[in-house]
């Protein structure tokens, strides 16, 4: 448990001493305080470090201390923004929603299956994203993290920690590469069956508005996705998509790169293949990460969790099949 001692300031705010357990230890002291203090600009969290008035077991400290389970950390009355609070409740029809997509959750982890044109975070001129949604439902929850992310157009599984401790065992679990990731995606043509796996480095480049566009590149960093046929149908594949290494937008640029975009895709996809699927009603990235296998991190048990496609994707499936059949 954290023991808090608050003592009285003749102008009403408090200093807090806060006592590091097993589950806050290992992180740096100014990571810490970003966690703790929401809304406090960064600047003013290294300003505080930097004049002494942060301080661990009454000593000063550097902003990269490592804290260790039983340090004391003196923490000053600092004003938070309350501005940040607005976004949120401003999307409480999309908080709410985020209850009901819950798969699984116990006292370590949360999985949730994230609808397609959801952010996983706010930020970049987005005011809600899913752990800002997820930390106003779970108020109670002293610690929710997101352990990897989807892009904003993707959907399906996405896992939160609830500990400290349970994200730091999931990061080593992706470094070694033994979380399995599938994904489904649509693509366009007949995939090769001969083409099982996409090597390929990747180059990501932040243009000036700030977009991120990735390419195949020798200088990029070496990437690898594998590919299994799932479903064939007249002028479009459902393959499973599994990335061994974890680049931004790699399956989409690595399917590109085969010849084969995904449906929908608005920065590596084809528009001419795009509207052939008209019938189908899709309007939006056909990428579903539809399963997760891990070790959890607590019980060292093995989970697979399996997230549902939404109606949407389904109806497209269904009139594809349709269409094979005549």
């Amino acid at each position: 448990m954290v023991i808090k001692i608050t003592v009285m300031k003749t102008n009403n705010q408090i200093v807090q001493f806060v006592t590091i357990d097993d589950d806050e230890a290992g992180q740096r002291v100014d990571n810490f305080l970003l966690a703790r203090l929401k809304g406090v600009p960064k600047s003013m969290i290294y300003r505080i470090v930097r004049k002494g008035e942060v301080r661990v077991n009454k000593g000063r400290i550097k902003p990269e201390y490592k804290l260790s389970a039983g340090d004391v950390v003196r923490i000053p009355p600092v004003r938070v923004a309350e501005r940040q609070a607005v976004p949120v409740s401003a999307k409480l029809d999309k908080v709410a929603a985020l209850d009901g997509c819950v798969l699984y959750e116990d006292d370590h982890i949360l999985v949730i299956n994230k609808p397609a044109g959801t952010a996983v975070h706010g930020g970049s001129g987005l005011s809600f994203g899913v752990i800002e949604g997820l930390r106003v439902l779970r108020p109670e929850a002293k610690f929710l993290e997101l352990v990897h992310r989807l892009d904003r157009d993707t959907s399906g599984i996405l896992l939160i920690a609830k500990k400290r401790s349970a994200l730091r065992a999931l990061h080593e679990q992706l470094r070694l590469k033994q979380m399995q990731k599938d994904y489904l995606a649509l693509v366009r043509g007949q995939w090769q069956s001969h083409c099982k796996v996409v090597q390929a480095p990747l180059l990501k480049n932040i243009l000036q508005s700030g977009e991120r566009i990735v390419k195949v590149n020798g200088e990029g960093k070496p990437s690898e996705t594998r590919f299994k046929i799932e479903e064939r149908f007249t002028n479009a594949t459902l393959v499973k998509a599994s990335p061994v290494t974890g680049r931004t937008h790699q399956i989409r640029v690595h399917a590109q790169y085969a010849g084969h975009p995904i449906a929908f895709d608005d920065r590596y996809g084809d528009k001419a293949f795009d509207s052939q699927l008209s019938d189908t009603r899709l309007n939006r990235l056909f990428l579903h990460a539809s399963a997760l296998k891990f070790t959890h991190p607590s019980t060292g048990e093995t989970l697979r969790v399996e997230a549902p496609m939404d109606e949407q994707l389904r109806y497209c499936i269904n009139v594809l099949r349709k269409s094979n059949c005549h």
